[in-house]
């Protein structure tokens, strides 16, 4: 015959158990972390031209500069968000106009546009990227240095703070 009547064992190892899957989290929601914002990087407005028209590719292409736009806070994707780009390349200093591009986030936030191989410039190969689209969000300039002078794309994400 079973005995019904739980022992002090069995109680003991329940509420241990209570205590440490609490402890873990698994007994309260979880709680998502907000996603902070994207801040400026010294010397990622230098050779900004306001106004680059959006393109389908900056020069000969070669190069893909890609990433992604989202919102500060609950990390939502921005779709038709205007992102633009330039950098010293096979083709151009980063201050000539002709260097210069922009593109629109899809649906996903995410933008690509080629261009020409990036080449280092003070000795490191970089890119610049602004979100300078409209007064929704603060304005970010990037300035991400490539791990290789060798790669042919850079990826950048932006997390944008609402005004």
């Amino acid at each position: 015959m079973t005995n019904s009547h739980p022992t002090r064992r069995h109680l003991l190892t329940v509420a241990g158990a209570a205590v440490v899957t609490g402890a873990s989290g698994l007994l309260v929601p979880a709680r998502a972390q907000a996603v902070a914002p994207t801040p400026t990087m010294r010397g990622g407005a230098n050779n900004y031209r306001p106004g680059a028209p959006i393109v389908d590719r900056i020069g000969g292409g070669g190069f893909w500069m890609t990433g992604t736009v989202r919102r500060a806070g609950d990390g939502a994707p921005l779709a038709e968000r205007r992102i633009q780009i330039w950098a010293h390349t096979t083709e151009g200093h980063e201050r000539d106009a002709h260097s210069h591009g922009a593109t629109l986030t899809d649906a996903n936030g995410a933008f690509r546009l080629e261009m020409p191989q990036i080449v280092p410039a003070f000795g490191q190969p970089h890119g610049h990227l602004a979100y300078d689209d409209d007064a929704e969000f603060q304005t970010v300039f990037l300035r991400p240095i490539m791990p290789s002078a060798s790669d042919t794309s850079l990826n950048v994400d932006f997390v944008l703070q609402p005004v």
